[in-house]
């Protein structure tokens, strides 16, 4: 039998939690994972990358792969995804991907926020939105993104706040339009469950504060479990990571 597909979302470069949750999900739930599916701000930046991979030879103990958030370097992304092809697997924007037995549409990117956590590149663009309008409604099971539609329940925590009502209403046009069973999202660094017009909507916290795991056939699972980091400077929270 097949193992779980895991979900995670904003590793922001702390990439030994990939195999941290990897191993709870196997060793503490019994869960087999068969592959890992970072949902945005993976971290694709040179330095952490080299460190990491190149430097330290590490590499993750299931396959991932990731769609882009707005913490990426889209300078060198292009080339980054092509350098480190070996390690993970870039799930281009607006792409129809198939996960055992879920077909998933995968969208990356946010909607603007501000000018630094909203780089060039990483914007929500309107041809984005014709591109998914352009599956039927009812094609995909599952949306995968980084970003979530407006009207759904989301809320900023109190240190984000200034930057307005989160969620994107040009994925609500998607939601909309497709109909999936589930929509599962990151970016907003919190846990979120809900339902509006028959999509039932999860959004993941920071990847090490916990993860979902998809079975064939089954419910997405979320599971809470804390992976401890090493002490960060100040400005990362600051900025809205912990």
């Amino acid at each position: 039998m097949p193992g779980a597909i895991m979900l995670l979302s904003d590793v922001h470069a702390n990439f030994q939690v990939v195999d941290a949750q990897i191993d709870h999900a196997e060793k503490s739930l019994g869960r087999p994972v068969e592959q890992v599916v970072v949902l945005g701000d993976f971290g694709l930046f040179a330095p952490n990358l080299h460190d990491f991979f190149r430097r330290d030879g590490r590499r993750f103990r299931r396959p991932a792969s990731f769609i882009e958030g707005n913490h990426e370097d889209f300078r060198d992304f292009d080339h980054l995804v092509r350098d480190y092809a070996d390690v993970i697997t870039y799930l281009p924007r607006n792409s129809q991907q198939t996960f055992g037995d879920r077909s998933a549409l995968c969208i990356g990117g946010a909607r603007y926020m501000d000018a630094w956590s909203t780089p060039p590149g990483c914007e929500i663009r309107e041809q984005d939105v014709a591109a998914c309008l352009e599956h039927a409604p009812g094609s995909v099971d599952l949306v995968l993104s980084h970003d979530c539609p407006t009207g759904i329940g989301v809320v900023h925590g109190a240190e984000m706040g200034h930057l307005g009502t989160p969620g994107s209403d040009e994925l609500a046009r998607v939601a909309a339009h497709l109909q999936p069973r589930w929509w599962i999202f990151g970016h907003h660094h919190r846990w979120h469950e809900g339902e509006r017009d028959g999509v039932r909507f999860i959004g993941l916290p920071q990847s090490w504060e916990g993860f979902v795991l998809l079975d064939a056939g089954g419910e997405p699972e979320p599971v809470k479990h804390l992976v401890e980091l090493p002490r960060r400077p100040g400005w990362w929270r600051w900025i809205g990571l912990k």
